[in-house]
């Protein structure tokens, strides 16, 4: 052991993704916390070198009327539609990408600060997925927040890209894979081969959208009000693409809009299937319209290997099993779709020189 090891510790060695060579974290590296973010609509994810997920909260922020941050992420998911006058909370992305920069870039210091094992450690390298379809003004807007918020060097790298290296896929070889991301705000949907992406599509449709279908029919049907929260919870529970072997109930509390007192409802899947058919409709359209638009060899490879489902809209139940119906072609859903992106955009973050041909 050296003079320096023995007293800075014994340096930290991993290899890279293609084995080729391997990697020391020297003592400097000690005081950077370099990390990977899966900016969502819904969720933000952060991903920190050598440490794996170390954040999950939802993509809020709570302002007092000064629009000095009260709370992020999670404390602001549970004050979020139980504000008063001076305290309100925003979502700072829409369609995933960033509507509001001033609150986004707050949402992303908070939450890199939640992550800082050190109080002095500072961003060095930040990895940001962002949806295929985003314009280049808006992933500047992202550049620029991230940059903001403290990072030296800022890397974007596509969400269907991002998923597929999440789930293990060898997005370098000369082989064909579609990924699905139902995400909160956009459904990427895109056939990848070569480190590229053949065929990208971003519809902005996700689970905040399916949400609204069932707030409104609610609204519409049974002229009960329902706040973001107990829709996101019918749609979870109960919420489904096809009928179920054994349909179930739920009970749900709202405001009854003609007389406009607190009223208790008992829902039923057949219902919120109904609420959500349109917007799945949507979906499944959009992956007929991608495979029709892939290059025949690629549509073999895809016929092998089937669809993969990433993102949270994976998790309607039978979903897999409605695009199957449609599609005739196997689908699947990802071990852990929720975190999937994040895992991938992690990876590169490690892996950097080895995947610097899909990040920009």
């Amino acid at each position: 052991m050296g003079l320096l090891d023995s007293i800075f510790g014994t340096q930290k060695k991993w290899t890279s993704a293609d084995g080729s060579k391997e990697k020391s974290q020297g003592i400097f590296d000690q005081l950077y916390t370099d990390i990977a973010i899966d900016l969502g609509t819904a969720n933000t994810l952060i991903y920190a070198r050598n440490q794996g997920i170390v954040l999950n909260e939802p993509s809020i922020v709570a302002l007092n009327k000064d629009k000095q941050p009260v709370a992020i992420g999670q404390e602001a998911r549970l004050m979020h539609e139980k504000t008063h006058q001076d305290i309100y909370t925003v979502r700072p992305l829409r369609d995933g990408v960033i509507s509001d920069f001033e609150v986004a870039e707050m949402m992303i210091r908070g939450m890199i600060k939640k992550v800082k094992m050190k109080w002095y450690s500072t961003t060095r390298q930040m990895v940001v997925c962002v949806p295929s379809g985003i314009t280049e003004v808006e992933r500047r807007a992202v550049r620029d927040s991230a940059e903001h918020a403290g990072a030296k060097e800022v890397y974007l790298v596509d969400e269907p890209m991002a998923a597929a290296i999440g789930i293990g896929l060898n997005v370098q070889e000369p082989v064909g894979s579609m990924i699905v991301d139902i995400g909160g705000g956009t459904t990427e949907i895109a056939v990848i081969a070569l480190s590229g992406i053949v065929y990208a599509q971003s519809v902005r449709l996700g689970g905040d959208e399916l949400n609204d279908d069932i707030i409104n029919y609610f609204r519409r049907v049974h002229n009960l009000l329902i706040g973001e929260r107990t829709a996101e919870r019918v749609k979870c529970e109960i919420g489904s693409a096809t009928p179920l072997d054994s349909e179930i109930e739920l009970t749900i509390k709202g405001r009854d809009l003609v007389n406009g007192i607190p009223k208790t409802r008992v829902v039923s899947s057949e219902e919120v299937r109904d609420a959500l058919s349109e917007s799945i409709n949507t979906i499944v359209d959009a992956i007929s319209q991608a495979l029709e638009q892939t290059p025949p060899e690629l549509s073999s490879d895809i016929l092998d290997r089937g669809i993969m489902l990433t993102g949270g809209g994976a998790l309607i139940k039978n979903l897999d099993k409605r695009i199957m119906d449609e599609t005739q072609l196997p689908v699947h859903v990802a071990e852990d779709p929720l975190t999937a992106v994040v895992r991938g955009t992690g990876l590169i973050l490690e892996h950097l020189d080895y995947y610097r041909n899909v990040v920009s």
